[in-house]
Protein backbone atom coordinates (compact mmCIF):
# COMPACT_ATOMS: atom_id res chain seq x y z
CA UNK A 1 0.00 0.00 0.00
CA UNK A 2 0.99 3.97 -0.74
CA UNK A 3 2.67 4.86 2.36
CA UNK A 4 1.24 8.22 3.20
CA UNK A 5 3.75 11.19 2.67
CA UNK A 6 3.48 14.58 4.63
CA UNK A 7 5.29 17.43 3.23
CA UNK A 8 6.12 21.37 4.69
CA UNK A 9 8.11 24.04 3.52
CA UNK A 10 11.06 24.74 5.58
CA UNK A 11 10.09 27.59 7.55
CA UNK A 12 12.69 28.97 10.17
CA UNK A 13 10.94 27.88 13.63
CA UNK A 14 11.51 31.31 14.89
CA UNK A 15 8.36 32.29 11.99
CA UNK A 16 6.31 29.37 13.02
CA UNK A 17 6.71 30.66 17.00
CA UNK A 18 5.69 33.91 16.16
CA UNK A 19 2.73 32.98 14.42
CA UNK A 20 1.74 31.07 16.91
CA UNK A 21 1.69 33.52 19.81
CA UNK A 22 -0.35 35.93 16.98
CA UNK A 23 2.60 38.19 15.68
CA UNK A 24 1.49 41.08 13.44
CA UNK A 25 5.19 41.95 11.55
CA UNK A 26 5.57 38.83 10.01
CA UNK A 27 7.15 39.06 6.56
CA UNK A 28 4.64 40.58 3.69
CA UNK A 29 3.45 38.24 1.15
CA UNK A 30 5.47 38.40 -2.03
CA UNK A 31 4.45 36.64 -5.43
CA UNK A 32 5.78 33.82 -6.39
CA UNK A 33 8.83 33.69 -8.25
CA UNK A 34 10.30 31.42 -11.09
CA UNK A 35 11.58 28.03 -9.94
CA UNK A 36 14.32 28.26 -12.91
CA UNK A 37 14.30 31.00 -14.75
CA UNK A 38 18.20 31.36 -15.50
CA UNK A 39 19.04 28.28 -18.27
CA UNK A 40 21.37 27.25 -20.11
CA UNK A 41 20.77 27.89 -24.29
CA UNK A 42 21.31 24.10 -25.54
CA UNK A 43 20.53 24.57 -29.30
CA UNK A 44 19.90 28.05 -31.04
CA UNK A 45 17.91 28.11 -34.61
CA UNK A 46 20.29 29.49 -37.12
CA UNK A 47 17.14 31.14 -39.20
CA UNK A 48 14.41 31.76 -36.54
CA UNK A 49 12.53 33.00 -39.64
CA UNK A 50 12.26 29.49 -41.29
CA UNK A 51 13.63 27.14 -38.91
CA UNK A 52 12.10 26.75 -35.57
CA UNK A 53 13.13 24.90 -32.76
CA UNK A 54 10.99 22.23 -32.24
CA UNK A 55 10.64 18.65 -29.89
CA UNK A 56 12.86 19.04 -26.77
CA UNK A 57 13.24 15.42 -25.38
CA UNK A 58 15.40 14.69 -22.41
CA UNK A 59 16.76 11.25 -20.91
CA UNK A 60 19.39 10.70 -17.67
CA UNK A 61 21.52 7.74 -18.09
CA UNK A 62 22.72 5.84 -14.80
CA UNK A 63 26.05 7.66 -14.45
CA UNK A 64 24.35 10.90 -14.94
CA UNK A 65 25.09 11.67 -18.09
CA UNK A 66 22.47 13.70 -19.73
CA UNK A 67 20.88 13.42 -23.20
CA UNK A 68 19.32 16.08 -25.35
CA UNK A 69 17.17 15.92 -28.30
CA UNK A 70 15.40 18.20 -30.31
CA UNK A 71 14.75 19.39 -34.02
CA UNK A 72 15.90 22.47 -36.43
CA UNK A 73 14.51 20.59 -39.20
CA UNK A 74 16.27 17.53 -38.62
CA UNK A 75 16.68 15.99 -35.32
CA UNK A 76 19.95 16.80 -32.77
CA UNK A 77 21.25 15.21 -29.98
CA UNK A 78 23.67 16.06 -27.05
CA UNK A 79 25.37 15.27 -24.08
CA UNK A 80 26.33 16.95 -20.78
CA UNK A 81 28.51 15.36 -18.17
CA UNK A 82 28.10 18.26 -16.04
CA UNK A 83 24.44 18.91 -14.82
CA UNK A 84 23.46 20.63 -18.32
CA UNK A 85 25.94 23.20 -17.87
CA UNK A 86 27.87 22.37 -20.84
CA UNK A 87 26.65 20.52 -23.84
CA UNK A 88 28.32 18.17 -26.65
CA UNK A 89 26.96 17.72 -30.17
CA UNK A 90 26.70 14.21 -30.83
CA UNK A 91 25.14 13.67 -34.13
CA UNK A 92 21.73 13.96 -36.00
CA UNK A 93 18.77 11.91 -37.11
CA UNK A 94 16.47 12.64 -40.22
CA UNK A 95 13.17 11.85 -38.27
CA UNK A 96 10.99 14.23 -35.37
CA UNK A 97 8.98 13.99 -32.64
CA UNK A 98 11.85 11.73 -30.91
CA UNK A 99 12.45 11.46 -27.20
CA UNK A 100 15.74 9.76 -26.00
CA UNK A 101 15.31 6.54 -23.15
CA UNK A 102 17.31 3.74 -21.80
CA UNK A 103 16.67 -0.04 -22.13
CA UNK A 104 19.49 -1.77 -20.39
CA UNK A 105 22.89 -0.33 -21.16
CA UNK A 106 21.64 0.49 -24.37
CA UNK A 107 20.12 4.54 -25.17
CA UNK A 108 17.04 4.89 -27.89
CA UNK A 109 15.87 7.70 -30.12
CA UNK A 110 12.42 6.93 -31.01
CA UNK A 111 10.13 9.35 -33.63
CA UNK A 112 8.81 9.42 -36.66
CA UNK A 113 9.08 10.30 -40.41
CA UNK A 114 5.85 8.96 -41.01
CA UNK A 115 6.38 6.08 -39.69
CA UNK A 116 7.86 5.03 -36.80
CA UNK A 117 11.74 5.49 -36.74
CA UNK A 118 14.69 4.25 -34.01
CA UNK A 119 17.92 4.67 -33.29
CA UNK A 120 20.32 3.01 -30.37
CA UNK A 121 24.03 3.88 -28.74
CA UNK A 122 25.88 1.19 -27.38
CA UNK A 123 28.41 3.91 -25.89
CA UNK A 124 26.02 6.13 -23.65
CA UNK A 125 25.09 8.33 -26.48
CA UNK A 126 28.60 8.99 -28.32
CA UNK A 127 28.03 7.23 -31.67
CA UNK A 128 24.51 5.96 -33.09
CA UNK A 129 23.41 3.20 -35.50
CA UNK A 130 21.29 4.17 -38.74
CA UNK A 131 17.73 4.68 -38.28
CA UNK A 132 15.16 1.63 -38.65
CA UNK A 133 11.64 2.15 -39.08
CA UNK A 134 9.26 0.17 -37.12
CA UNK A 135 6.23 0.23 -39.20
CA UNK A 136 5.85 0.51 -42.87
CA UNK A 137 3.33 2.78 -45.11
CA UNK A 138 2.21 4.79 -41.88
CA UNK A 139 1.59 8.29 -40.46
CA UNK A 140 2.49 9.26 -36.81
CA UNK A 141 2.16 11.60 -34.22
CA UNK A 142 3.23 12.93 -30.66
CA UNK A 143 5.54 14.95 -29.14
CA UNK A 144 8.54 13.99 -26.58
CA UNK A 145 6.35 12.94 -23.63
CA UNK A 146 7.00 10.63 -20.73
CA UNK A 147 8.62 6.78 -20.42
CA UNK A 148 7.14 4.05 -17.85
CA UNK A 149 8.70 1.26 -16.80
CA UNK A 150 7.25 -1.42 -14.91
CA UNK A 151 8.16 -5.80 -15.00
CA UNK A 152 11.13 -5.56 -16.77
CA UNK A 153 9.38 -3.75 -19.88
CA UNK A 154 9.63 -0.24 -21.26
CA UNK A 155 6.46 1.61 -21.84
CA UNK A 156 5.56 4.58 -23.94
CA UNK A 157 2.78 6.58 -26.60
CA UNK A 158 3.17 7.47 -30.32
CA UNK A 159 -0.14 8.16 -32.02
CA UNK A 160 -0.92 6.88 -35.71
CA UNK A 161 -2.75 9.34 -37.45
CA UNK A 162 -5.66 8.42 -39.93
CA UNK A 163 -6.93 11.60 -41.77
CA UNK A 164 -9.61 11.07 -44.35
CA UNK A 165 -9.62 12.30 -47.66
CA UNK A 166 -11.08 16.27 -48.20
CA UNK A 167 -10.44 16.90 -44.26
CA UNK A 168 -8.39 20.13 -43.93
CA UNK A 169 -6.73 21.65 -40.54
CA UNK A 170 -5.37 20.36 -37.69
CA UNK A 171 -6.18 16.32 -37.32
CA UNK A 172 -6.41 15.94 -33.54
CA UNK A 173 -9.90 14.09 -34.02
CA UNK A 174 -7.84 11.68 -36.22
CA UNK A 175 -5.38 10.61 -33.59
CA UNK A 176 -5.03 7.25 -31.86
CA UNK A 177 -2.76 6.97 -29.30
CA UNK A 178 -1.18 3.90 -28.85
CA UNK A 179 0.74 2.30 -26.11
CA UNK A 180 4.30 0.18 -27.15
CA UNK A 181 5.39 -2.21 -25.32
CA UNK A 182 8.89 -3.99 -25.24
CA UNK A 183 11.44 -5.87 -22.89
CA UNK A 184 14.24 -3.90 -21.82
CA UNK A 185 16.32 -6.70 -22.79
CA UNK A 186 15.26 -7.20 -26.07
CA UNK A 187 16.91 -5.04 -29.13
CA UNK A 188 14.39 -2.69 -29.91
CA UNK A 189 15.45 -1.27 -33.30
CA UNK A 190 13.58 -4.81 -34.48
CA UNK A 191 9.93 -4.87 -35.09
CA UNK A 192 9.06 -7.81 -33.50
CA UNK A 193 10.25 -6.48 -29.94
CA UNK A 194 7.37 -4.10 -30.02
CA UNK A 195 3.64 -5.06 -29.23
CA UNK A 196 1.22 -2.16 -29.92
CA UNK A 197 -1.97 -1.59 -28.23
CA UNK A 198 -5.26 -1.78 -30.13
CA UNK A 199 -5.99 1.54 -31.65
CA UNK A 200 -9.00 4.39 -30.14
CA UNK A 201 -9.74 7.17 -32.32
CA UNK A 202 -11.25 10.35 -30.75
CA UNK A 203 -13.33 10.93 -33.50
CA UNK A 204 -14.69 7.55 -32.51
CA UNK A 205 -15.44 8.09 -28.78
CA UNK A 206 -16.40 12.00 -28.89
CA UNK A 207 -19.98 13.22 -28.93
CA UNK A 208 -20.91 16.68 -28.16
CA UNK A 209 -24.44 15.57 -27.22
CA UNK A 210 -22.79 13.92 -23.74
CA UNK A 211 -20.96 16.92 -22.64
CA UNK A 212 -23.60 19.45 -22.20
CA UNK A 213 -23.02 21.97 -20.10
CA UNK A 214 -19.16 22.05 -19.84
CA UNK A 215 -18.91 24.47 -22.75
CA UNK A 216 -17.20 21.70 -24.50
CA UNK A 217 -16.10 22.41 -27.31
CA UNK A 218 -16.07 26.38 -26.47
CA UNK A 219 -15.55 27.57 -29.73
CA UNK A 220 -18.00 27.34 -32.81
CA UNK A 221 -16.60 24.11 -35.20
CA UNK A 222 -16.64 22.12 -37.86
CA UNK A 223 -16.68 19.09 -38.16
CA UNK A 224 -14.12 18.51 -40.87
CA UNK A 225 -12.59 21.98 -40.95
CA UNK A 226 -10.88 24.63 -39.16
CA UNK A 227 -13.04 27.22 -37.87
CA UNK A 228 -11.57 30.93 -38.96
CA UNK A 229 -11.67 33.96 -36.12
CA UNK A 230 -11.05 37.62 -35.94
CA UNK A 231 -7.36 38.29 -37.00
CA UNK A 232 -7.32 34.80 -38.49
CA UNK A 233 -7.08 33.03 -35.44
CA UNK A 234 -8.48 29.19 -35.79
CA UNK A 235 -10.11 26.33 -33.93
CA UNK A 236 -9.67 22.82 -35.47
CA UNK A 237 -12.24 20.30 -34.70
CA UNK A 238 -12.28 18.89 -31.16
CA UNK A 239 -9.30 15.83 -30.58
CA UNK A 240 -6.45 14.48 -28.49
CA UNK A 241 -2.81 13.63 -28.53
CA UNK A 242 0.50 14.21 -26.83
CA UNK A 243 -0.16 11.22 -24.25
CA UNK A 244 1.74 10.63 -21.00
CA UNK A 245 1.27 7.24 -19.53
CA UNK A 246 0.56 6.69 -15.73
CA UNK A 247 0.63 3.23 -13.67
CA UNK A 248 -1.67 3.84 -10.75
CA UNK A 249 -0.37 1.81 -7.96
CA UNK A 250 -2.42 2.86 -4.76
CA UNK A 251 -5.03 -0.28 -3.68
CA UNK A 252 -7.32 2.91 -2.31
CA UNK A 253 -7.65 4.65 -5.45
CA UNK A 254 -11.03 4.40 -7.95
CA UNK A 255 -8.74 3.16 -10.81
CA UNK A 256 -6.55 0.73 -9.38
CA UNK A 257 -6.10 -2.74 -11.00
CA UNK A 258 -5.22 -5.31 -8.30
CA UNK A 259 -3.79 -7.44 -11.03
CA UNK A 260 -0.99 -4.31 -12.40
CA UNK A 261 -2.44 -4.85 -15.90
CA UNK A 262 -3.78 -1.64 -16.54
CA UNK A 263 -1.88 1.48 -17.74
CA UNK A 264 -3.77 5.27 -17.84
CA UNK A 265 -3.47 7.49 -20.79
CA UNK A 266 -3.09 11.43 -19.73
CA UNK A 267 -3.41 13.45 -22.86
CA UNK A 268 -3.86 16.72 -24.40
CA UNK A 269 -7.05 18.09 -25.27
CA UNK A 270 -7.82 20.46 -27.96
CA UNK A 271 -11.28 21.60 -26.63
CA UNK A 272 -10.83 25.51 -27.00
CA UNK A 273 -11.02 25.25 -22.97
CA UNK A 274 -8.01 25.52 -20.64
CA UNK A 275 -7.45 23.20 -17.36
CA UNK A 276 -9.15 20.28 -19.42
CA UNK A 277 -7.29 16.87 -20.79
CA UNK A 278 -7.96 13.74 -21.87
CA UNK A 279 -7.94 9.94 -20.36
CA UNK A 280 -7.78 6.77 -21.59
CA UNK A 281 -6.56 3.37 -20.67
CA UNK A 282 -4.80 0.54 -22.14
CA UNK A 283 -5.24 -3.05 -20.46
CA UNK A 284 -2.44 -5.89 -20.80
CA UNK A 285 -4.30 -9.43 -22.04
CA UNK A 286 -3.43 -12.78 -20.52
CA UNK A 287 -2.11 -13.37 -24.32
CA UNK A 288 0.35 -10.60 -23.92
CA UNK A 289 -2.28 -8.27 -26.18
CA UNK A 290 -3.05 -4.71 -25.05
CA UNK A 291 -6.53 -3.06 -25.48
CA UNK A 292 -7.34 0.80 -25.47
CA UNK A 293 -10.29 1.84 -24.03
CA UNK A 294 -11.95 4.65 -22.23
CA UNK A 295 -12.38 4.78 -18.45
CA UNK A 296 -15.27 4.64 -15.98
CA UNK A 297 -16.26 6.81 -12.37
CA UNK A 298 -17.97 4.51 -10.20
CA UNK A 299 -21.48 5.52 -11.42
CA UNK A 300 -20.46 3.09 -14.53
CA UNK A 301 -20.24 6.83 -16.81
CA UNK A 302 -17.05 6.89 -19.25
CA UNK A 303 -14.88 9.62 -18.80
CA UNK A 304 -13.22 11.21 -21.42
CA UNK A 305 -12.35 14.25 -20.35
CA UNK A 306 -10.55 15.66 -16.66
CA UNK A 307 -9.50 18.14 -15.14
CA UNK A 308 -5.59 18.92 -15.50
CA UNK A 309 -4.04 22.27 -15.37
CA UNK A 310 -2.32 22.71 -18.56
CA UNK A 311 -4.13 20.45 -20.02
CA UNK A 312 -4.60 22.30 -23.53
CA UNK A 313 -1.25 22.38 -24.34
CA UNK A 314 1.72 19.65 -24.53
CA UNK A 315 2.85 18.38 -21.11
CA UNK A 316 4.72 16.19 -18.90
CA UNK A 317 4.40 13.71 -16.49
CA UNK A 318 6.80 11.85 -14.42
CA UNK A 319 6.31 9.64 -11.11
CA UNK A 320 8.48 10.04 -8.04
CA UNK A 321 10.02 6.57 -6.42
CA UNK A 322 10.78 7.93 -4.10
CA UNK A 323 7.80 9.96 -2.60
CA UNK A 324 5.45 8.34 -4.99
CA UNK A 325 4.38 11.53 -6.10
CA UNK A 326 3.45 12.54 -9.87
CA UNK A 327 4.82 15.52 -11.33
CA UNK A 328 3.32 17.34 -14.35
CA UNK A 329 4.64 19.77 -16.41
CA UNK A 330 2.58 22.37 -18.15
CA UNK A 331 1.55 25.45 -19.30
CA UNK A 332 -0.21 27.65 -17.38
CA UNK A 333 -3.32 30.20 -18.65
CA UNK A 334 -3.65 33.59 -17.37
CA UNK A 335 -6.43 35.06 -19.95
CA UNK A 336 -8.19 32.31 -21.61
CA UNK A 337 -11.68 34.11 -21.74
CA UNK A 338 -10.27 37.40 -23.92
CA UNK A 339 -12.00 37.38 -27.62
CA UNK A 340 -9.80 36.54 -30.52
CA UNK A 341 -9.79 40.37 -31.22
CA UNK A 342 -8.43 41.36 -28.52
CA UNK A 343 -5.55 39.01 -28.28
CA UNK A 344 -1.92 40.71 -28.81
CA UNK A 345 0.15 40.35 -32.00
CA UNK A 346 2.70 38.39 -29.77
CA UNK A 347 0.27 36.03 -29.05
CA UNK A 348 -0.46 32.80 -30.98
CA UNK A 349 -3.63 31.22 -32.02
CA UNK A 350 -6.72 31.67 -30.06
CA UNK A 351 -7.00 32.51 -26.08
CA UNK A 352 -6.22 28.95 -24.65
CA UNK A 353 -2.63 28.91 -26.72
CA UNK A 354 -0.84 30.84 -24.27
CA UNK A 355 2.78 29.84 -24.35
CA UNK A 356 4.75 31.63 -21.88
CA UNK A 357 4.15 30.79 -18.51
CA UNK A 358 5.67 27.21 -17.51
CA UNK A 359 4.15 25.60 -14.79
CA UNK A 360 4.85 22.68 -11.59
CA UNK A 361 1.93 20.77 -10.08
CA UNK A 362 2.37 17.81 -7.95
CA UNK A 363 0.03 14.90 -7.28
CA UNK A 364 -0.37 11.89 -4.67
CA UNK A 365 -3.39 10.05 -7.06
CA UNK A 366 -2.74 12.04 -10.78
CA UNK A 367 -5.87 13.54 -10.55
CA UNK A 368 -5.71 16.30 -8.42
CA UNK A 369 -3.04 18.44 -8.93
CA UNK A 370 -1.40 20.95 -6.28
CA UNK A 371 0.69 23.78 -7.36
CA UNK A 372 3.78 23.67 -6.93
CA UNK A 373 5.32 26.62 -8.29
CA UNK A 374 6.11 28.65 -11.90
CA UNK A 375 9.23 27.18 -13.52
CA UNK A 376 10.01 29.76 -15.95
CA UNK A 377 8.09 33.03 -17.66
CA UNK A 378 9.03 34.41 -21.17
CA UNK A 379 9.00 38.20 -20.96
CA UNK A 380 6.31 38.59 -23.40
CA UNK A 381 3.71 35.93 -25.17
CA UNK A 382 6.44 35.62 -27.50
CA UNK A 383 8.97 34.74 -25.61
CA UNK A 384 7.72 30.93 -25.00
CA UNK A 385 8.41 28.17 -22.56
CA UNK A 386 6.73 25.49 -23.48
CA UNK A 387 6.46 22.00 -24.49
CA UNK A 388 9.02 20.95 -22.03
CA UNK A 389 10.37 17.67 -21.28
CA UNK A 390 12.11 16.98 -17.64
CA UNK A 391 14.16 14.25 -15.51
CA UNK A 392 14.97 13.60 -12.04
CA UNK A 393 18.34 14.24 -11.23
CA UNK A 394 19.12 13.30 -7.41
CA UNK A 395 17.01 16.36 -5.32
CA UNK A 396 16.88 18.36 -8.65
CA UNK A 397 14.33 18.37 -11.27
CA UNK A 398 15.90 19.00 -15.08
CA UNK A 399 13.47 20.63 -17.93
CA UNK A 400 14.20 20.79 -21.63
CA UNK A 401 11.80 23.78 -22.62
CA UNK A 402 11.31 24.79 -26.61
CA UNK A 403 11.59 28.48 -25.62
CA UNK A 404 11.75 32.16 -27.54
CA UNK A 405 13.31 35.39 -27.27
CA UNK A 406 12.50 38.19 -29.24
CA UNK A 407 13.87 36.64 -32.22
CA UNK A 408 11.49 34.00 -32.57
CA UNK A 409 9.03 34.25 -35.41
CA UNK A 410 6.02 33.21 -32.81
CA UNK A 411 5.14 31.98 -29.65
CA UNK A 412 4.90 28.66 -31.81
CA UNK A 413 7.40 28.72 -33.91
CA UNK A 414 10.39 29.30 -31.59
CA UNK A 415 14.02 29.83 -31.87
CA UNK A 416 15.87 28.12 -28.66
CA UNK A 417 16.07 25.18 -26.83
CA UNK A 418 16.73 25.95 -22.94
CA UNK A 419 17.61 24.15 -19.87
CA UNK A 420 16.64 24.96 -16.94
CA UNK A 421 17.52 23.13 -12.54
CA UNK A 422 14.45 23.36 -10.28
CA UNK A 423 17.07 22.96 -7.28
CA UNK A 424 15.40 20.12 -4.17
CA UNK A 425 12.11 19.88 -6.11
CA UNK A 426 10.65 17.44 -3.35
CA UNK A 427 11.04 20.44 -1.41
CA UNK A 428 8.75 22.09 -2.90
CA UNK A 429 5.57 19.40 -1.87
CA UNK A 430 3.20 20.33 1.36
Amino acid sequence: MRKPIFFTRRVPLALVVLAAAGATNLPAATPARPLAQEHVVVAESPDPQTIPAYNPGLARLPGGRLIATYNLRRGYIATSDDRGQTWQARGNFPFRHARPFTAGDTVYILGQAGDLMIIRSDDKGETWSDPVKLTEGQRWHQAPSNVHYANGNVYLVMERQDTPAGFTGWAVKHLAPVLLRASVSDNLTRRESWTFASELFFRDVFDPDQVRWFGIPFYPHHPDRQTVFANNRRMSPPGWLEANVVKITDPAHFWHDPEERTFHLLLRANTGMTNIGALAKVVENADGSMTTMLERAPSGEEILFLPLPGGQMKFHILRDDETELYWLLSSQSSDSMTRPEHLGPDRFGLADNERHRLQLHFSTNAVDWMFAGMVAIGETPRHARHYASMVIDGDDLHVLSRSGDEHARSAHNTNLITFHTISNFRDLAY
